[in-house]
């Protein structure tokens, strides 16, 4: 593989959002080992509740699957909503199943990093394993470091470079095997 294309999807409809800003610290250190990278964040995800024949229609949703179907691999991310992803988060994955009569099914055979960002461990915590477990669902291989942001404490958002590194080697690593 010459130039793996790495996609980040998840965060809020806020431009300045802390999950985006996370998915952005990952595709960071995606390109720094020559990835080419894309961000779906925002309006980008922002769709209608999944009905599949509204959604076959929808622009938005044609050009985030196109997205999709160019990725070698993912990160998604989510803020921590009351324990878990976030609505729009779940909305934009729902919208997934249009891809279940593609070549490839789903996220199947490619590696997927996770971000989950919350005000506390524990919304980050259990937003990390929804995310591990609809990844799991969409065939995806999740990496074996997911990140959880505790956007709380400093600390934890200091040390996010190095996590996505980490994520970012394992990604291109199960790449290259």
């Amino acid at each position: 593989m010459t130039q793996p294309h790495i996609v980040a999807i998840g965060g809020t409809l806020s431009p300045t959002s802390s999950t985006a800003r996370a998915l952005q610290t990952v595709l960071d250190a995606a390109q720094a080992r020559g990835a080419r990278t894309t961000l779906l964040t925002g309006e980008a995800i922002a769709f209608p509740h999944y009905e599949p024949e509204t959604a076959r229609a929808d622009a938005n949703v044609a050009a985030f699957l196109d997205t999709l179907r160019s990725a070698d691999a993912l990160v998604i991310g989510s803020p921590g909503y009351h324990g878990t992803l976030s609505g729009m988060v779940k909305t934009m994955l729902d919208h997934v199943e249009l891809t279940r009569r593609d070549a490839r099914t789903y996220f199947d055979g490619m590696p997927v990093g996770l971000v989950a960002v919350a005000g506390g461990w524990q919304a980050a915590m259990s937003t990390l394993g929804t995310l591990r477990t609809v990844t799991h669902a969409l065939r995806g291989w999740p990496t074996p470091l997911g990140i959880a942001v505790n956007s709380a404490d400093a600390a934890c958002i200091d040390a996010l470079p190095d996590q996505a590194a980490i994520m970012v080697d394992q990604i291109m690593g199960f790449l290259k095997a």
